[in-house]
């Protein structure tokens, strides 16, 4: 598997897509760049586009190259028996708990065992809009972000649910530990993201004409106070109002307070992510309307067993919960801090 990433030359608008990735040297014909384009391994400007799109100077052309990619391949997804946390399930939609280090879907390095596996061996139907390969997906959660997610049984459903996120009409909220004392109490963080220059695995807030616009809002929860080898931690709820690629792990880091345990924005003091092994972001509230019955649906999810556990390794530190942190815990949990 390789990551190739390249500019649309100024001789190259209006071209079709799939005539450009031919002549790219990783390619031996037109018709094996449109079968990357057609399972879904090739972006332009971060968005996945038919094979017929017509290029504009400038446009960021990203394809994930597999050297064992066969003709005729569709990339089908094989059900495999995986656990996942059902927490609402109807004629039209899913709500589940995403556990850490699950992927969302098949893609560079995950060809199988990911949440589409999963949700094709549970349920005989799933909405087909997203493509063969994502049955059911209606949005993503990182590798190790832990949550609540939604998934579609039907086309419609999958479609309209995927409108509401893009007219942030759905409510996707966050906990997360980061990294300093965050003094206000709370804050909003509009800067736009695109692909790292130097590393087309990673997203930077940029100026770049492909940058996307990403909007967060955070509140604080509870801070603590410093200890030995780190500089405190500020308990966070965030609000995504766009939902870009690693947002909210950028955004931190952009503003100094990277999350805690993160292993590609975050600190590299070990002993400062108090051994925590995977970033502590979980999608804790998920609010909509349903697609189908019009009715207000609202669902939260407290934090699980490694996140929990640091809250309350941390406990002795606290400065004390904010106002918005006491009403968070009585809502998520009425344990000690935030819990199940």
């Amino acid at each position: 598997m390789t990551l190739v990433q390249r500019e649309a030359e100024q001789q190259q608008a209006g071209q079709r897509l799939d005539s450009v990735l031919a002549l790219w040297p990783e390619f031996v014909s037109r018709s094996a760049a449109t079968r990357l384009i057609e399972v879904g391994q090739v972006t332009v400007n971060d968005q996945a586009v038919p094979k017929n799109y017509r290029l504009a100077p400038g446009d960021l052309i990203c394809a994930d190259i597999e050297a064992d990619l066969e003709p005729g391949s569709n990339l089908r997804i094989t059900p495999e028996p995986i656990p996942i946390d059902i927490r609402y399930e109807d004629d039209d939609l899913i709500v589940l708990s995403k556990q850490a280090g699950l992927v969302v879907h098949p893609a560079q390095g995950n060809w199988t065992g990911t949440l589409a596996n999963a949700l094709a061996w549970h349920f005989d139907e799933l909405g087909q809009a997203q493509g063969a390969e994502r049955p059911g997906i209606v949005h993503r959660l990182d590798k190790d972000t832990s949550g609540l997610m939604l998934a579609a049984k039907r086309d419609e459903a999958q479609i309209a649910l995927q409108d509401a996120i893009r007219q942030r009409t759905v409510d996707r909220r966050y906990l997360c530990l980061v990294h300093g004392w965050i003094s206000q109490d709370t804050g909003l963080i509009d800067a736009p993201l695109a692909r790292d220059a130097r590393d087309p695995y990673k997203r930077a807030v940029s100026d770049h004409p492909s940058a996307k616009s990403a909007v967060t809002t955070f509140t604080v929860l509870e801070r603590f106070e410093a200890g030995r080898f780190d500089d405190g931690y500020t308990l966070l709820e965030c609000k995504l109002f766009t939902g870009r690629t690693h947002q909210i792990r950028v955004h931190m880091a952009y503003i100094g307070h990277p999350m805690v345990g993160d292993p590609i924005y975050g600190r590299r003091a070990v002993k400062a992510n108090r051994g925590l092994q995977r970033q502590f972001l979980h999608s804790y509230s998920l609010a909509f309307t349903h697609p189908a019955t019009g009715v207000d649906l609202r669902f939260s999810d407290g934090l699980p067993a490694d996140l929990q556990s640091l809250i309350d390794v941390l406990a002795p530190l606290s400065a004390g919960r904010t106002a918005e942190g006491e009403k968070i815990r009585e809502k998520i949990g009425d344990g000690s801090s935030f819990s199940h």
